[in-house]
């Protein structure tokens, strides 16, 4: 292993020795593949374009999402700047870098959107994108080639998975009852923080090394101490996916979402759900504890819970009732 990071520590240092220049355009298609990307991006795909695409690309990055957040803590290996002091960090990270999350949702992202549309051009774009973001972890020094490689091949295989199973879940989800639906997508929702706490009670006897630790803060003194056993971060996803999920069967259910209408009405929308992000995420964080215990971490659940459902059923219904949208079957 330490072969592969020494190795990956020469192509590290040698992609950031291309010069200064580079740095301002690999932020920028890093940022393509941050949280924050996504969250200014799918809303507005789902409230303004294509509701049904939106809520496919919403839920793709939630899973994958999930799943690289669980397999960061089954591998728990560093990212370049913790292991040698010759890399220089443009960004910081405090999770574990195998594998890269930007390769990985960069494939599922990009990729669902590109399947969407069933044209050669479109996979071109989304290809290139892939290789960008994925090489632009590269640069700033916050990934390993192999971080990157594994990541694109986990994505992949997401991608190819969801896109598999997506029909046939949806049709046996149909035939059952509405409460029923809400309940399996509930405990579906749980699973992977059931597997993520599994991973670290497992990993009980493992010590961080004290090396990654100090190369970390004197890198980038300003930040806090990198705690990647953390398993919060899996909970934004699960709360997130059974917001959407319920949110989406319970609006569907009456008639679903129209996403026409005029310029302006599609700009008040995006400004209106936009805001009411902003206040649960802002308001709810600034009351609720944040602490590595059962209540911190169930009401981190519940504020995600809460964000996931108004993206797809509470701002929607709002909109219709301001008479901004209507109904799919109006």
């Amino acid at each position: 292993m330490d072969n592969i990071l020494d190795y990956g520590i020469t192509i590290v240092i040698y992609i950031q020795g291309l010069g200064k220049w580079l740095l301002v355009p690999m932020q920028f298609f890093s940022f393509l593949g941050t949280e924050e990307f996504y969250l200014l991006f799918m809303p507005a795909l789902y409230w303004c374009l294509d509701a049904g695409l939106g809520l496919r690309v919403g839920l793709m990055l939630l899973v994958s999402g999930s799943v690289n957040q669980i397999l960061k803590l089954a591998f728990h290996a560093p990212r370049p700047y913790w292991y040698d002091t010759q890399v220089r960090a443009w960004s910081s990270e405090s999770s574990f870098g195998l594998p890269s999350g930007h390769a990985q949702n960069a494939v599922a992202f990009w990729g669902v959107l590109a399947a969407s549309r069933r044209q050669r051009w479109s996979w071109n774009i989304a290809i290139g994108l892939m290789l960008l973001i994925g090489i632009s972890r590269l640069y700033l020094g916050v990934h390993f080639p192999s971080d990157v490689i594994v990541g694109w091949g986990i994505g992949a295989l997401v991608l190819w998975a969801f896109l598999r199973l997506e029909t046939p879940v949806n049709k046996w989800l149909k035939k059952q009852r509405l409460n029923t639906q809400i309940v399996i997508v509930f405990v579906t929702s749980l699973v992977p923080g059931l597997i993520s706490v599994a991973i670290v009670t497992m990993s009980g006897s493992w010590q961080m090394p004290v090396l990654w630790i100090k190369n970390a803060a004197s890198a980038i003194p300003e930040t806090d101490p990198i705690e990647p056993m953390r398993v919060a971060e899996i909970l934004t996803f699960a709360g997130a996916f059974f917001g959407m999920a319920a949110g989406a069967l319970m609006i569907f259910a009456r008639g679903g979402f129209d996403t026409r209408g005029s310029g302006w009405q599609l700009l008040i929308r995006y400004i209106i759900g936009l805001a009411g992000v902003v206040l649960i995420w802002q308001g709810l964080g600034s009351v609720f504890p944040r602490g590595e215990d059962l209540l911190s971490y169930s009401l981190r659940y519940l504020r995600y819970t809460l964000i996931g459902f108004w993206m797809v059923a509470g701002a929607p219904w709002l909109f219709i009732k301001l008479r901004i949208a209507q109904r799919s079957n109006d």
